[in-house]
């Protein structure tokens, strides 16, 4: 399985343009597969650089409803008007950021859900090719205070977002399984659970975004949540690759646990697994 980074926080490969969002292209034995779109058109120039074909996609996935991983959607059914675009049918509700003094939109553009291509999912689906999509995560342990800002509008209200809209893909290659989780808002240890709940095992890898990231340092309790994340993450004996919404505090911290089973993403990077 190759996986081309096309569009991360942190700079990677020369020339790839970097930022808020994120963007994967998985390549397997059987399919190429697009996991989000970052938060611009800058992941389909990075793709051009970076000699990805994204005409030859088979299917895109978005991971949740926020436009950091949406913002590019459009330019892809442009590009590949025959790939199906799978999202979780809430994710083209109504969702902000609470920031004192700065109440604002992140939501997709409403474009994306009346797209030929969009394929609009309640709950878990199988795209074939070895592949699935994952939602209905139950558990809510060591979930991290941050989220506590984000916000869905109900009925003219804000509310707490309960991340209904929120996907992972699980894939599988040459006997080996894998799981690419987005941000991760309901938390990376109920993401392992939940595949663990689907596939009676961890996966061999996974790779996405723990969203740890905020602005201020962190207090003793969200240092222990992201602590204990990374204990419970090692004892599964998975490697994680992560990036974006991590933040780079938490990668260190978490490091110190994990070691070598924790990697990290940048934009215009090219791995295997």
């Amino acid at each position: 399985m190759r996986i081309v980074t096309l569009m991360e926080n942190t700079p990677g490969s020369e020339g790839c343009a970097f930022g808020h969002g994120l963007s994967l292209f998985i390549e397997t034995d059987r399919s190429r597969i697009l996991m989000d779109a970052g938060p611009d058109d800058s992941f389909a120039d990075n793709a051009a650089l970076l000699g990805v074909d994204l005409a030859s996609v088979d299917a895109c996935v978005l991971s949740h409803g926020h436009y950091d991983h949406a913002g590019g959607l459009l330019r892809f059914a442009a590009l590949a008007p025959h790939a199906p675009i799978y999202l979780q049918r809430a994710a083209a509700l109504d969702y902000y950021a609470d920031d004192p003094g700065n109440l604002h939109y992140i939501g997709i553009d409403k474009a994306i859900a009346a797209l030929p291509s969009a394929r609009l999912l309640d709950g878990d689906a199988d795209i074939g090719r070895g592949s699935r999509l994952l939602s209905g995560v139950r558990g809510r342990r060591l979930l991290f205070a941050g989220n506590a800002r984000l916000k869905q509008l109900v009925g003219g209200k804000l509310v707490a977002d309960a991340f209904a809209h929120e996907q992972a893909l699980a894939v599988e290659e040459g006997g080996r399984r894998f799981l690419f989780s987005g941000c991760s808002h309901l938390g990376i240890v109920n993401w392992m659970e939940r595949f663990r709940e689907a596939y009676g095992c961890w996966p061999d890898a996974a790779v996405g975004g723990f969203h740890f990231m905020r602005p201020a340092p962190y207090d003793a309790g969200e240092e222990a949540v992201i602590r204990q994340t990374a204990r419970e993450l090692a004892a599964t004996g998975t490697l994680f690759i992560t990036g974006h919404c991590t933040g780079q505090d938490a990668f260190a911290l978490m490091a110190e646990v994990m070691g070598s089973r924790l990697k990290a993403l940048h934009s215009g990077a090219v791995f295997s697994l």
